[in-house]
């Protein structure tokens, strides 16, 4: 795996990080219990939105808008996970705001791999003349993907192979590497 690979996989490994850390928070969990906090100030620091709903004290469905900003990550039991602070307000069926709420949570995180590369080949210029047959290939470059996922039986398989001598760190290092470009996007 060369640099510009690696630089790749680390910017989709903070991105799935800022997505599932958005999908794993629960509203109905994050009662307010502070009254409203003044916003963050604006930084570089990506944010992610973050929706849900919640039965309310009358029984009607409420809702939770607000946004989850990553401050680091952490390994917990050889799992990755995002930690940062999740903003937002409760709002009741009747669409009147129930409380706020600023609190540090932390959900899972996981590496996204959308592709990797199986094979990627270039042939330059060909000119072949088999007893007068003359064939004449222009450049080609053959790039072949394979994509990982449930359902893709070869896409798996092949990913799989093609990692077997690559190093697989452990969720220490991704942590600590992770909360490092966090600390280098709040300097922007």
């Amino acid at each position: 795996m060369n640099h510009r690979q690696r630089l790749s996989m680390i910017v989709v490994t903070v991105l799935a990080a800022l997505g599932l850390a958005a999908a794993g928070t629960n509203a109905a969990a994050a009662a307010p219990s502070t009254p409203a906090a003044a916003p963050p100030a604006a930084t570089a620091v990506p944010t992610t939105p973050v929706t849900g709903t919640f039965t309310d004290a009358a029984g009607g469905t409420g809702a939770f808008a607000g946004s989850f900003t990553p401050t680091r990550f952490a390994a917990r039991g050889g799992s990755l996970v995002a930690i940062g602070t999740l903003t937002g307000t409760l709002t009741d069926s009747t669409g009147a705001t129930v409380g706020t709420v600023t609190r540090t949570v932390s959900a899972p995180a996981a590496i996204a791999q959308a592709t990797c590369r199986v094979l990627d080949l270039t042939l330059g210029p060909l000119h072949l003349d088999l007893l007068g047959l003359v064939v004449d290939l222009n450049q080609v470059h053959l790039v072949i993907n394979a994509v990982p996922g449930p359902g893709n039986l070869l896409g798996n398989l092949l990913c799989a192979i093609a990692g077997l001598l690559d190093g697989t760190p452990s969720a220490g290092t991704l942590a600590a590497i992770l909360t490092f470009l966090l600390a280098l996007l709040g300097q922007l």
